[in-house]
């Protein structure tokens, strides 16, 4: 699946797979402007921590496109689009460090037409360099899935997620890939259910055996020894390994060392933050209130109740196995293991 994310160069449109409609209606959303790509991110069209980076490059370029309106003056038009941008979802750190790049490539371009050609491109290439790092995370992690496993992952971690074939799915893709037989157990993740709608779409379509289970039986499933191993992606991972997740991912890291579960992370080197020493200095969003208090257009708690609807939670380094990237796997310390792959890789 690596068609949920297009990019018509010829009418500047970005095009992507509604999924808010998922999996019963497959409908595209049509951008044409920031302001198409920032409610896109925000009310969920799209989402996943590399899908968002991909999305933000071509925004870059529509961003372009909408500036040059201003004449002379495009370029403090610009900077003020790519900041409403960047600023769109605060937790998925691939957002800010896919405006960053596009601004990098701008450095020294001063024709706002050439530009565009440099930034077509380079969205392009950080598109088709996500797919393939998730393919080679596929292999990397799909060797430490053994045959006959069941993994457990909460939220949609899967080519969704992506550019394509996926982060923690691509690790169970990557097994399957090497023949081996694995089922899943996907947390219907709730408020939003990125598990029961997104995942179990991706994998039914691919012909994966999945189960979708309550969020809340999760302990239940490993104490029954259901579950042999724990996959799940990451919206960032700061320094010292802490990962930033869906809500609910560090319950589910903590029942899986209590039952003696691995439990591992999969994501690209984007996703890292070696900026932010450790996890409690992550920003969190705060979703709106109407994604609990209703379901569909039913409202199911009384009136003038308070909700939290924070988006992710913060799962300790000290609970995760390994964290997959395209590089290979990160073993404890994450501080050293982090600094010395991730780090080396972004020196000059």
């Amino acid at each position: 699946m690596e068609d949920h994310i297009r990019f018509d160069a010829e009418a500047c449109a970005l095009l992507l797979l509604d999924q808010r409609k998922l999996p019963l209606v497959e409908e595209t959303f049509a951008c044409r402007t920031v302001d198409d790509v920032i409610y896109a991110l925000q009310t969920m069209v799209v989402r996943g921590a590399p899908a968002i980076g991909v999305t933000a490059a071509y925004g870059c370029r529509i961003a372009l496109k909408q500036a040059m309106a201003a004449g002379a003056y495009w370029t403090n038009e610009l900077g003020r689009l790519l900041g409403f941008l960047a600023q769109a979802r605060p937790t998925a750190v691939n957002l800010a460090w896919a405006v960053n790049e596009m601004r990098g490539a701008a450095s020294g371009v001063a024709d706002p037409r050439e530009l565009g050609d440099v930034w077509l491109a380079l969205a392009q290439k950080i598109h088709a360099e996500d797919i393939a790092m998730n393919k080679a995370m596929g292999r990397f992690g799909g060797e430490l899935l053994a045959d006959g496993d069941t993994v457990m992952t909460h939220c949609n971690a899967g080519a969704l997620a992506t550019a394509g074939y996926g982060t923690a799915l691509g690790v169970i893709r990557g097994a399957v890939d090497m023949g081996k037989k694995i089922s899943v157990i996907a947390n219907e993740t709730r408020p939003f259910l990125q598990g029961a709608r997104l995942t179990a779409y991706e994998l039914h379509k691919d012909g994966i055996p999945v189960t979708v289970a309550c969020d809340n039986a999760c302990s239940l499933l490993m104490k029954r020894g259901l579950v042999q191993k724990v996959v799940v992606g990451a919206d960032r991972i700061v320094a010292n390994g802490d990962v930033a997740n869906k809500i609910g991912t560090s319950g589910v890291a903590i029942l899986a060392r209590h039952y003696g579960i691995p439990f591992y992370v999969a994501a690209p080197s984007s996703t890292f933050d070696l900026a932010t020493p450790e996890g409690s200095l992550i920003p969190i969003e705060d979703r709106t209130p109407l994604e609990v208090t209703h379901v569909g257009g039913t409202q199911i708690t009384p009136d003038g109740v308070p909700v939290f609807n924070y988006a992710f939670d913060v799962t300790d380094h000290s609970l995760i196995t390994g964290i997959v990237t395209e590089r290979g796997v990160l073993s404890p310390p994450y501080t050293s293991s982090i600094a010395e792959i991730i780090g080396q890789e972004r020196r000059p």
